[in-house]
């Protein structure tokens, strides 16, 4: 056997097949005269990338976390104040009681445990009231 040329054979190429001419003849797959159509990943990449948006959303923040820590404390000093004000009056609204439990009620971070135990204290104190006036909510 002749070898006339040194070119070497090479991997793959990267160019098109589309737009080289041969004498060969095509492969045709049996059944079928137009090749099956596979569907893209393009939706699939859009959905991944809304999910991660609203994957990030999700999160908190520390600041996030901290200014909603402030509007809660600001609020329940607030209803504290209306509290103390019917006191001075003598009449205690039963429902700035029952708002008040509520709002204590809420899930607390326990992390600073004097102030956790000054919470349990006013808790402890609102549910007394509300003891007076007869109601008993769950704890």
């Amino acid at each position: 056997m002749r070898i006339d040329t040194t070119n070497r054979t090479s991997g793959v190429g990267r160019g098109n097949a589309a737009g080289r001419s041969g004498s060969g003849v095509d492969f045709v797959p049996a059944g079928g005269g137009a090749p099956a159509r596979v569907a893209g990943t393009t939706p699939m990449q859009a959905m991944a990338g809304i999910d991660s948006i609203l994957a990030l959303q999700s999160v908190e923040g520390p600041l996030t976390a901290r200014k909603k820590a402030v509007r809660r404390g600001a609020s329940l000093l607030d209803l504290l104040d209306e509290i103390k004000t019917d006191l001075l009056i003598g009449r205690v609204s039963a429902d700035s009681l029952d708002g008040m439990v509520a709002m204590l009620s809420e899930m607390r971070e326990r992390s600073l445990p004097g102030l956790d135990s000054l919470l349990d204290d006013i808790e402890l104190r609102v549910r007394v009231e509300l003891a007076k006036f007869g109601r008993f909510p769950p704890a």
